[in-house]
């Protein structure tokens, strides 16, 4: 296996593997590595999984379809990547992928050879550990994105910083880890929303329901970065009447 390709969760991308195929490519190129992990699709000896356009688009809503369709293209035209078409129906043309390993290994051996015939003028200054640094994007949630700029591409997500604020002002234990957690904080940075706009619902809400033992149950992360955000965000600080409907009351 390539040691240009993460076996990890997040998506995260070396810079020595951007500087070989572009960024768009190497974003890309590590996502189809991250499904085929787990993929159960096995045609002609390899791995392949399959997405349309519309599904890639979900999964990376900073770029339009035409972006993405242009960086498969690179990279099917590069050869780092194979597509094909394994559908029951003649009339599907949902792409399927798999990438070339021994391409990608070909960059590896490229690597060593320029590190060996390059050895001893490095730049002391400069450091000679710079490969090691990696390109942290905050993993696409699917969903519609209006308002997610090219800052959510290197911006790693405040996550523990929100939680540990929410568990000051609550009193409370919220894991940072929590999955669905995850899911509400990146689907309300998509949309545009920052840290100190989490941190001004914590401060409404808290202000709202801390003492109130009926309410109080609902200073969690389900309720305050779910579909009402906004409208908590934009709330007047102070006590307010409240119906069924102002928040979430699933689990």
């Amino acid at each position: 296996m390539s040691k240009l390709l993460i076996q990890d969760n997040p998506i995260m991308i070396l810079p020595s593997l951007v500087q070989k195929v572009g960024l768009n490519e190497a974003i890309v190129l590590q996502q189809i590595h991250y499904w085929l992990l787990t993929s159960k699709h096995e045609k002609e000896g390899r791995k392949w999984i399959y997405n349309s356009y519309t599904e890639w688009q979900s999964q990376f809503p900073f770029w339009s379809t035409s972006t993405i369709k242009r960086t498969v293209r690179s990279l099917e035209e590069n050869g780092y990547i194979e597509t094909a078409n394994y559908n029951r129906a003649k009339m599907d043309r949902t792409k399927w992928y798999s990438i070339d390993y021994e391409k990608i290994k070909e960059l590896d051996i490229r690597d060593e050879t320029n590190l060996d015939s390059s050895c001893g003028q490095a730049d002391p200054a400069k450091g000679s550990d710079w490969t090691s640094n990696e390109v942290m994007l905050t993993r696409a949630i699917p969903e519609i994105n209006t308002k997610t700029s090219t800052e959510n591409i290197y911006t790693p997500l405040p996550i523990s910083e929100i939680i540990t604020y929410l568990n000051q002002k609550t009193n409370a234990n919220y894991k940072s880890s929590s999955r669905k957690t995850i899911q509400l904080i990146q689907s309300r940075w998509n949309e545009g929303f920052r840290l100190d706009d989490f941190k001004k619902v914590i401060d409404v809400k808290t202000e709202e329901w801390l003492t109130d033992p009926m309410m109080g149950k609902f200073l969690r992360p389900e309720t305050l970065f779910g579909t009402k955000f906004e409208s908590y965000m934009n709330q007047k600080s102070g006590k307010k009447v409240y119906n069924e409907e102002d928040f979430n009351l699933d689990d």
